[in-house]
């Protein structure tokens, strides 16, 4: 067995057609946010989130330590 076989695959990849558009669409909106902020740095996982709420309509909740 491959290296590459044993790896798994991230958890945001999906089979659906539907899906893999869904996921496109947050990708594209996520990529505007970055680029609207002038392209700073460290900020990946806010601009998906925020792109996947105005997306889906669906609020996401981040937990805090």
């Amino acid at each position: 067995m491959s290296a590459d076989a044993t790896k798994k695959r991230p958890a945001t990849l999906t089979s659906e057609p539907q899906d893999v558009e869904l996921e496109d669409q947050i990708r594209l909106r996520a990529y505007e946010l970055y680029e609207a902020r002038g392209r700073e740095d460290g900020h990946e996982l806010e601009d998906w989130l925020r792109a996947e709420e105005e997306i889906t309509g669906k609020k996401t909740r981040i937990a805090t330590a």
